[in-house]
This record gives structure tokens, sequence and C-alpha cells, in this order.
């Protein structure tokens, strides 16, 4: 008990300078934030929960557009709501509970064409949107590549037409993944920083996938794909593909994160989403674990 008091302790003390900090409000990046409009893609995973928590807490956002479905009988801005009753946004209903009301769904899907927006919503986000935060994907590791094409690749491909749109844009992250490129011709090499040769076209695999049955696209693609260990990291390379040749001009950068498992201290010290977790996190969890200890001097 004296571990997880101690725990807490440094917890809040961290929180307090970060606030301290955060009302300042001098930082370049707070300043390049403050009372901007973000759309954000993934916004009901872990990374998209931190992503919107932060932006509100920390950079002093003016609204932020989640695009969601709507799911098991809950409208997209029901979902939204539930989101908002995470956990992980304590601190700011206890601080900022206004920020609710600056948290708008969108329904849509990425791996429908032009995200599933009606033309309404499109013609919102490219009136009103400064930032975008593409985070949504299919981590299915075996995932069907249809699936995963349509999903990871074409769901780019729409993000970048909606991106163009966008009348005040100043800046895209595309959210993919270390593992894009660490296939099996490169296991005793560094995978730097940088565009690598694509497998195929990536329009031509959108094409595939969007008017071939699943057997004969399978059959096409296995070769194609031999060098990458599944679906999953295949298709986000092909991805970023569609980014190196469809995103000229435009404000846009790639992020690459490696396994996610747990927040280091923001906003609280370990926390995990029990609703998104995979392999050795979806484990824990499993065991009704909700906090995952990552460094033991913490």
């Amino acid at each position: 008990m004296e571990v997880m008091f101690a725990l807490e302790k440094e917890a809040s003390m961290r929180q307090h300078r970060m606030a301290a900090i955060t009302a300042s409000g001098n930082s370049s990046i707070e300043r390049f934030y403050a009372g901007s409009t973000v759309f954000v893609t993934g916004g009901s995973g872990f990374v998209g929960k931190l992503l919107v928590e932060k932006l509100f807490r920390s950079c002093n956002v003016n609204k932020v557009f989640l695009l969601l479905r709507s799911k098991k009988n809950k409208t997209a801005q029901q979902r939204a709501n539930d989101i908002l009753m995470d956990p992980v946004f304590d601190s700011l209903h206890k601080h900022k509970p206004e920020f609710v009301n600056n948290v708008l769904a969108l329904e849509g899907n990425v791996s429908e064409v032009r995200l599933g927006l009606n033309s309404s919503d499109w013609n919102t986000i490219a009136e009103q949107v400064n930032i975008i935060f593409h985070v949504a994907a299919t981590v299915n590791f075996d995932e069907t590549i249809k699936k995963a094409t349509l999903t990871n690749v074409r769901g780019t491909r729409e993000i970048l037409h909606l991106a163009r749109a966008c009348k005040h844009l100043r800046s895209i992250v595309h959210v993919s993944t270390a593992y894009s490129h660490a296939t099996k011709s490169r296991v005793d090499s560094a995978v730097k920083e940088q565009f690598y040769e694509s497998p195929m076209p990536p329009n031509a695999l959108i094409e595939l996938a969007e008017n071939m049955d699943e057997k004969k696209l399978n059959s096409i693609v296995k070769q194609l794909m031999d060098d990458w260990p599944n679906t999953y990291s295949f298709s986000k390379a092909l991805g970023e593909e569609i980014v190196r040749t469809e995103a000229r001009n435009l404000p846009i950068c790639i992020v690459r994160p490696a396994i996610v498992i747990s927040s280091y201290h923001e906003p609280m010290i370990g926390w995990i989403d029990p609703n998104n977790a995979y392999g050795a996190s979806g484990v824990s969890l499993y065991f009704l674990l909700l906090l995952i200890l990552c460094n033991r001097k913490l």
C-alpha cells in the first residue's frame, strides 16, 4: 500500500507541475493549437482518447470533431458522450468541464468512400478544420486483406482528399506503425525515418479490394506481402506510400509508434484502456488490471 500511495503522490505532483506549465500558455505548441478546430479519426481508441484529452487539457483547442460509427443502437454522438465518461477525462471534467460541449461526433466510417460522411458534414470539416489527426486503423494482425486495404490504405487516401478540401488547413498527422517496414528482409538492419519502396501501387490494391472477391484477392496479394508478417503491417506500409504519392504540398507528417501499452505519467501513471488492449496488455486486463508498471522508478 505504501508503494501505491507514493505513486499517487508523485503523479499528483507531476500533474500540478504540468498544470502550472500549461496555465502559462507560452509554449510554441500551445500557441499553434490555441483556438483551432481539430478533426480526429480513431477517437474511440486508446491513443485517440489520450490525444483528445491532451488537446483540451494542454492546448486550449476550440473544438474537436470525432469521426465515429453508430454502434450497438447508439448514435455517433451518444458514443462520443460515452467515451468522454472514461476515467482518462476525469481531470478535464474537474478543471475544464465545458470541454464536453466542444466535442462533436460526425457519423462516418474510415473504411468507406469519403469516410462515410454526408455532404453537410464533409463541408463543415472543409470550412472549419485546421488540423487533422488520422489515428484510425484496423490493428488486427489477422485481418482480411480486403478489410485491411479498405481501412488502412483507402481510408488514408480519403483523409487526403478531405484535407485538400479544407480551406484553413495547417497540419495533418498520419499515425502509422514502427513495423510498417520491419520486414523479414530487414531483420538485421535499422528501419529509418524515411519512405521505403512499396510492394505495389496502393491505388491498384484499392481497386482490387473494391472489385474482387476475397479468395481471388488473397491469391494475388499473398506473394506480394510475403516479406511482411501480417496484413496489418503490410497495409500500413501501403498507407505510407499513399501519403508519399498523394500528399504532395500538404502540411503532413507520419508518426510511427511502436507497441502501445500504457501512459507514462499523463494524464495518470500507467493508465491503459480496458476496451482497447491487445496482446500482453489484453492478457493483463483480462484479470481486471487497469494499470501496468513500466518503470520501477515511478
